[in-house]
């Protein structure tokens, strides 16, 4: 079984960044696409950035020009760069390695964008 673990997540004002990592076990990275998600409390469930295993990468339109998704093969771990953080970015943050119907899913890290 794949095991993902998101970290980074945390209490941060509004302008700030953060960067949220996603350690995976059990399977290389290097085999997946990937993709970042967050979920506001009330709210659907919508992607943020996503990198293919060649490295391609795409972006919402709400997080364009803040967001930078990379990954690191040799750590195994997928990595989501956010600045300029808005309170509406505020939202559990998960990330998703794409294998059939619904792929892989980590427990979540908490964003909280405020004064």
């Amino acid at each position: 079984q794949v095991q993902l673990v998101e970290s980074g997540g945390g209490l941060v004002q509004p302008g700030g960044s953060l960067r949220l990592s996603c350690a995976a076990s059990g399977s290389a990275l290097s085999v997946y696409d990937v993709g970042w998600y967050r979920q506001a409390p009330g709210k659907q469930r919508e992607l943020v950035a996503s990198i293919t295993r060649g490295g391609s990468t795409s972006y919402a339109d709400s997080l364009k020009g803040r967001t930078t998704i990379s990954r690191d093969n040799y750590k195994n771990t997928v990595y989501l760069q956010m600045n300029s953080l808005k309170p509406e970015d505020t939202a559990v943050y998960y990330c998703n390695f794409k294998f059939g119907p619904r792929g892989f899913w980590g427990q979540g890290t908490q964003v909280t964008v405020s004064s």
